[in-house]
């Protein structure tokens, strides 16, 4: 049975693709040739490349010749021979095997070439990557969000990480913690160069020169950025010991004059906007000549050195301080609010300088002698403010003691007010060890009753030579000294006592207001309070403590867990100069007090000033509101009590009723129950 002609033309088809993917040249041409003579059963039959000329003799009359061709391009002809007669399904068949042969040979003359191109391609790519790889620098590639590409042997070398590592990856896994600018520094400024920290795989830090380029694809669209990175450490190191060199002082490693005068002139600038006060401070040390003569140079520089840090170590961080050169020392103030913060930080340098220095087994002793000037007064640049304050210095000199520890403002009237002040601060400080602070009682009436109910103990001064010191001329220096802690830990102690006093000669019991600073506001109060009480034996309803607006604007949640402290001891708390302050209605309702007491500067008014009326009654309210007592203070007319008492006002204190009082004609006011004639009448 013969083979069906569809199947065998199958099988020749399948023979030549597989012909003309295998062979190449005279093979190839052989191979066609046989698959011609099995389709035409042809005892002769060849294929001629077009490249070559046909076999001996020529085309054969009698046969059969056709082009292999595809579209316009000829491969060759098929030449088959042999028989007597050929068919027109003869020529057909052949005319059907050209047209594949010239299908399959398009196809694979494609194909080599796109493998030929792809080859050239793959070379010029490994040609490429071989020189990025034998750069010294880091390149690397990444796309519009800072996804890397691709990778370099140079960022391998620099950065630790491999390329498997690293592709892939967000740029951002290189950035030091104190740099992330990422969006403006790599996907905004595209080509500028910069200076970046960069992290290493080890954790290493390391400054790098950074050029950025944009990444285009075809068609010149930006598919992301090209980086490139050098490191330059070494370089950056030795620009920092440069500038250190030229801006700060290499033996004590402070601030140059040079660095000095930047910073001052800096501060100056937002010390205007602020409008806020700045001083120089001039320092000298005294009797350093002597000591660098007499033990040299070494024992010299060591000495500066432990000044400079003993400086350092009493001022604060915003504060500057430098090395001027020799043994003259200058420090910048800027952050005050008061020109006579500047004195009390003067002060504490100089104490800063009177423990001994131990050097090379010497006990030495060094003063020093300090001129301050102040801006604006006394000039509104750096080179000003240190001249004068130089000129300040010599003054010092002259008008301290033998070794001219002193300290003097270039202004005449600044040295007087610090001289006061100072003479004040001291005698406060004797007062406190020697009896000279007493307390006077300001009695608190119910104004319902208008009977005593309560007193506010008031600290006085009673100064051997002067008399009563007014509080407010020693009061504002405690506080700005810190000295108001050891005062208001007297006034507590001394209220108790007088409280124990009154207990024991059978008074009932009524509450002594005392006054608490910010500054003894603290998680040691509670405690101190409650030994206080405990050493007089006093019940908790004897006390009440009275604090200010601004002592609770700071660290709200602290403050209300040491209020909560105190009233769980049953002393209670009234919240004193209410509406001066900055506090927020919404943090009162928090707070556990028990009265709220309207400031003088409100009722002074009352009633002519329609505003001071409004804000008492408001106040008033806003405490019947949240179940709080009120008490209004420096109540002096009958007309003020009449408005108070109609608003619904609980207590008043004020020369109306009583000034303060000694603890005896207090307690014998207490005991007669005393009410004031004016009183009855406004009732």
């Amino acid at each position: 049975m013969l083979a069906h002609p569809v199947s065998n033309f199958l099988q020749h088809s399948a023979a030549l693709c597989d012909a003309v993917l295998r062979l190449r040249g005279q093979a190839l041409a052989q191979e066609l040739g046989r698959i011609a003579r099995e389709v035409l059963a042809s005892p002769a039959g060849y294929y001629l490349p077009v490249d070559e000329q046909a076999g001996e003799g020529g085309a054969p009359v009698s046969g059969l010749v056709q082009e292999v061709r595809f579209e316009h391009q000829l491969f060759g002809r098929f030449v088959v021979s042999g028989r007597d007669n050929y068919s027109a399904l003869d020529e057909q068949h052949l005319a059907s095997l050209a047209s594949l042969a010239g299908s399959v040979l398009q196809v694979h003359s494609l194909a080599q070439r796109s493998t030929h191109a792809y080859v050239q391609v793959e070379a010029q790519l490994q040609h490429q990557s071989q020189i990025l790889d034998q750069m010294h620098e880091s390149v690397l590639t990444m796309d519009l969000n800072g996804f890397i590409t691709s990778w370099n042997k140079g960022a391998e070398r620099l950065f630790g990480y491999s390329a498997v590592e690293a592709v892939g990856r967000n740029i951002l896994f290189l950035y030091d913690d104190e740099d992330t600018g990422f969006r403006d520094a790599f996907l905004e400024q595209g080509g500028r160069l910069m200076e970046v920290r960069r992290k290493k795989k080890n954790g290493e830090v390391f400054w790098a020169s950074l050029s950025l380029s944009p990444l285009c694809d075809i068609n010149d669209r930006s598919i992301g950025l090209i980086a490139y990175l050098t490191d330059i450490t070494e370089r950056k190191l030795a620009e920092e010991r440069i500038h250190h060199l030229a801006y700060y002082d290499a033996l004590t490693g402070l601030p140059n004059r040079s660095l000095l005068t930047k910073l001052v002139d800096q501060a100056l600038t937002v010390a205007q906007r602020s409008k806020l006060q700045g001083c120089v401070l001039f320092i000298d040390l005294n009797r350093f000549k002597l000591i660098n003569d007499t033990l040299g140079r070494h024992a010299g520089d060591e000495l500066l050195r432990e000044a400079a840090r003993r400086f350092r170590s009493v001022l604060r961080d915003q504060d500057l301080v430098a090395r001027l050169g020799g043994d003259e020392f200058a420090v910048g103030l800027f952050d005050i609010s008061q020109h006579y913060e500047a004195s009390m930080v003067a002060h504490k340098l100089l104490t800063a300088l009177s423990a001994p220095f131990l050097i090379d087994g010497h006990d030495l002793r060094v003063g020093g002698s300090i001129g301050i000037s102040v801006y604006p007064q006394d000039g509104a640049d750096a080179e000003t403010l240190l001249r004068l304050a130089d000129i300040a210095m010599y003054r010092a000199k002259q008008q301290g003691d033998a070794d001219g520890d002193h300290v003097a403002f270039y202004s005449q009237d600044m040295n007087q007010g610090m001289q006061e002040r100072m003479r004040i601060e001291t005698g406060l400080r004797h007062a406190l060890g020697n009896g000279q602070l007493l307390l006077h009682y300001q009695p608190k009436f119910s104004i319902s009753s208008g009977k005593i109910i309560g007193a506010e103990a008031l600290v006085r001064w009673h100064h051997p030579e002067r008399g009563l010191v007014p509080p407010a001329e020693f009061i504002p220096l405690a506080e700005a000294t810190g000295l108001v802690v050891q005062v208001g830990e007297w006034v507590l102690e001394a209220a108790c006592a007088q409280a124990q006093k009154w207990k024991e000669a059978g008074l009932p019991p009524i509450r002594l207001a005392v006054n608490v600073s910010a500054r003894e506001f603290t998680s040691a109060l509670p405690g101190r309070v409650t030994e206080t009480l405990k050493r007089y034996g006093l019940e908790p309803s004897w006390l009440e403590l009275e604090i200010t607006e601004s002592t609770l604007m700071h660290n709200i949640d602290r403050v209300i867990g040491i209020m909560d402290r105190i009233t769980a001891l049953g002393v209670t708390l009234s919240l004193d100069d209410f509406g001066t302050g900055y506090s927020s209605l919404s943090y009162l309702k928090r707070f556990p007090i028990d009265t709220l007491k309207i400031d003088r500067s409100f009722t002074t008014g009352i009633p002519s000033d329609a505003n001071d009326c409004a804000i008492a009654s408001t106040i008033i309210s806003i405490a019947q509101q949240l179940k709080h007592k009120v008490i209004a203070e420096g109540v002096e007319t009958v007309e003020q009590l009449a408005f108070l008492k109609s608003s619904g006002c609980d207590e008043v204190q004020g020369y109306l009723f009583s000034q303060p009082l000694p603890a005896a004609q207090f307690e014998q006011a207490l005991r007669d129950n005393w009410q004031p004639a004016q009183a009855d009448k406004a009732a």
